[in-house]
Order: structure tokens, then sequence, then C-alpha cells
């Protein structure tokens, strides 16, 4: 429990609209993912997160879904509710970059996916920045929202919405079976007709693999680490090649750690029609080694801030 733990947490730590036509060197434009909404300022995967993502311009509002026990998806990027505890310092600072709620006491590793609606909506998650963050700011009485809510969100923009799977192949239990998982994502962005909208993006592949069974009209990207955190997270294939990534899930992007991405690995994705969108990339020196190999997006927690950095670029590199 306290490795599967410790691994979602760090994977994400500072961790085809149509798909547009590969632009030219001299036309390269990065599209900008609000990574959890954008939690440098607002409490992650929130409602105020995604409002703020899409008030300054973030091209896709990134997050992260888990499933009640009552069969409802929520957003949230840990499987847990109330974080486990331990005294592995590594996890400990993991944790620290996790949001907090205040609600009902419950044991230490309590699932999501053991709560119901109702029980989850007693917790207030904005009461408690993060220190890796210093400018997010409390929201007091924010929710955990539904994708419903989320998607609710829909109208006020023509952004797009990148929908991350908290499944796990060696945790069967936190969540229903892939496919009953994205046939709920896809009922949900169905029956608003937001398929051209929604990315669907996961760490397990088993879940794209049903998406491209149910609906071919849903976008893919295949998440990917370090290797050294797989066996925590039950992933069994070391190879990380962008290549072979793209081939094993017929992915339409890849979006790797951005310790992984090289020009060369770039390249080797763009030969295969495969965009880039690495995570969770947050300084300038970052996006520039970003920008420099040539990728197509870039996912972060400071949208403002990398859309200003863009724009600053000479050709600029965002409208």
């Amino acid at each position: 429990m306290r490795k599967l733990a410790f691994a979602l947490l760090l994977a994400a730590l500072p961790s085809r609209a149509q798909t547009p036509a590969q632009p030219s060197p001299m036309e390269h434009i990065i599209l900008v993912h609000a990574h959890r909404g954008g939690r440098a300022m607002r409490p992650e995967n929130s409602i105020p997160s995604f409002k703020y993502g899409i008030s300054v311009g973030a091209d896709v509002l990134e997050l992260d879904l888990a499933v009640t026990k009552d069969n409802v998806l929520v957003v949230s990027h840990s499987p847990y509710l109330t974080q486990p505890a331990s005294d592995d310092p590594r996890m400990a600072a993991a944790l620290l970059n996790e949001r907090r709620c205040d609600g009902p006491p419950l044991p230490p590793g309590t699932t999501i996916h053991s709560l119901t609606l109702a029980q989850l909506r007693q917790y207030d998650c904005g009461l408690h920045p993060l220190a890796a963050f210093p400018h997010q700011q409390a929201v007091p009485h924010t929710s955990i929202p539904t994708f419903d809510e989320v998607l609710d969100l829909a109208p006020q923009g023509t952004f797009q919405f990148n929908v991350e799977t908290k499944i796990f192949p060696n945790h069967p239990d936190f969540t229903p079976s892939p496919e009953v998982f994205v046939k709920m994502i896809d009922d949900a962005v169905a029956r608003r007709h937001l398929q051209s909208r929604v990315i669907l993006q996961s760490f397990d592949f088993r879940t794209l693999h049903a998406m491209r069974a149910l609906d071919p009209s849903i976008r893919l990207s295949a998440l990917f680490g370090a290797a050294r955190y797989d066996g925590m997270m039950g992933i069994t294939d070391p190879d990380k090649s962008f290549a072979h990534i793209a081939k094993i899930t017929g992915a339409d992007i890849l979006s790797p750690d951005q310790s992984l991405v090289t020009p060369a690995e770039v390249q080797s994705a763009h030969a295969l029609n495969v965009q880039v969108a690495p995570y969770t990339v947050n300084t300038p020196a970052d996006w520039k080694r970003m920008a420099d190999a040539q990728v197509d997006a870039i996912i972060t927690d400071d949208p403002a801030g990398l859309l200003a950095w863009l724009r600053a670029q000479t050709p600029a590199l965002h409208p």
C-alpha cells in the first residue's frame, strides 16, 4: 500500500477537436495543458482550479478520475481521500504535494472507491495550500467535483479536456475494470457531444485499448515515467522509447515524464505521426528544453506562466 501511494504521488511531481497537422519548425506552436487545472494557483482538480485554467487561456484542462463506491466519476489524482501514513521520508515528502481534505475522520489510506459521493461531499479540499506552490490560494468550501460538473464548464470556451484514468493493474480493488471505467467516461462525454474535445490518458494502457475499441473518436494519450517506479505501479514493460510506446498503445499522443524527453525521441514520435506532451514542466529552463526538443504541448502546473513565456519567444510559440 505504501509503495503504491509513493509511486502514484511521484508520477506527477515537479512528474484528435481534431489533432492539428504537425507544424513546420517556423510555425511551431506549443499547446498548454493546465495540470489539475493549474495547481500553482488554485486547489488542484477543483472547479476553482479549472475556472482558473480557463480564465488564463489554457488550451487544455488536465484532470484525473476516480470512481466512488456508488459508481460516480469524480476528479482526484490520488485514489485515496486520506493519504496513507508513512515513516519513509521520501513518501512523506511526496505526501506534502497531495491535497488535504477536511471532514469526518477516516483511517489513513481510505480509498475514494470505498466511499459514496454523498460521503465525499462532506469534505472541504480547498483550505490548505500546498507548500510546494507558494502562490496557491486557499478556496474554502471546495469539494471534490464530479466529472459531469467539470464537463459542464465546456460552454465557457473551446478548450479541451485531457482526462486521466487513475487505475492500477496491481490494485483492481481501486476502480472498476478498464472496460467499465472507460464506458462511464465515454457515456458522460457523449451525453454532451464533446468527443472532439476529449483526450483519454493513462499509465495503464488497458484503458487506452478499451477506449479505442469502444469509441475510436476519442483521442488517446499514453503516459509513462521513469522505469524505477514501474514495479510500484504494476507496470511490467521497461522499454521507454517513444516509438515502442507509440506502437504498443496506438496512442495519438505520448505524455512522458519530462526527464525522458530528447530531440531524437520526439523526432521518432513525429515520424509515426504521434504528438508529444510531456509532464509536469514548471520552470522557464525546462520549458526551453521542451521547446528546443520540438514538443507539441506541455503539461504544467503554471499555465499562465508558460503562456507568457511561449508568447515572449521569437518567433512566438503560442498565439
